[in-house]
């Protein structure tokens, strides 16, 4: 692949964790640990082969809606991602971004991600963009707010765009979804309209460097036309 075809940003849609687990006859937070081990296995993929932005949807605006104990568990690997792996990413010069719905976590998550975000700002190394509470109805709706306030009431694109939880990322060239769904559910949709779109049935533990590499090959060869 020749510098010119790689992708400047990448989505991912993490599906899957939980099917893997029960196919497996595992507890469902397994399958949540192994999703979160393989998000450190894909970083490091992101940094060889030069991608400057990678984005997870971690966890969406609906996941709210499962159970007590499930939740619980996802926001202490988040408390975990959070705080160990800062210093990680901080010393291969990496850079945490976090965008959703921030306000609705526990106060110790919230000071989390504003310390992993001080901390790693100015690296040089790719950016790890962590969709929390995040959906894109909700981020469009956030925005026009926020218009509405300023008293902005004929925005162009790019002032909406200054807007949103994504200011300043790149919209994902390629956006990836693992575990058989065919949909975006949320994700990015005022950025995504032209990205590239790939949907895989393997669950996200499964989720292979070769079938990242054979997906950015394929990405390559499209021809992007923007609408033109």
């Amino acid at each position: 692949m020749n510098h010119e075809s790689i992708p400047e940003c990448v989505g991912m849609i993490m599906d899957g964790n939980r099917r893997w687990a029960k196919e497996r006859s595992l507890p469902t937070f397994e399958g949540h640990r192994r999703g979160y081990e393989k998000v450190k296995e894909v970083l490091q993929w992101v940094k060889e082969i030069g991608i400057s932005h990678l984005i997870v949807y971690a966890f969406s605006t609906e996941n709210w809606k499962r159970t007590q104990e499930e939740v619980g568990y996802l926001l202490d690997l988040f408390r975990l991602m959070l705080s160990k792996e800062v210093k990680r990413i901080k010393e291969e010069g990496g850079v945490i971004r976090c965008i959703g719905e921030r306000e609705r976590f526990p106060k110790d998550i919230q000071d989390l991600m504003v310390q992993a975000e001080a901390e790693t700002k100015g690296g040089q190394g790719p950016t790890l963009v962590i969709a929390l509470s995040y959906g894109g109805r909700a981020e469009i709706l956030e925005a026009t707010k926020r218009l509405v306030g300023k008293q902005v009431t004929h925005p162009t694109e790019k002032e909406f765009e200054n807007e949103l939880w994504t200011r300043d990322i790149p919209d994902p060239d390629i956006v990836i979804r693992t575990g058989g769904e065919k949909r975006l559910s949320g994700f990015l949709t005022w950025q995504s309209v032209y990205s590239e779109l790939f949907f895989t049935d393997t669950r996200w533990p499964d989720f292979s460097k070769s079938e990242f590499q054979a997906m950015l090959s394929e990405f390559s060869n499209r021809k992007r036309n923007f609408g033109k």
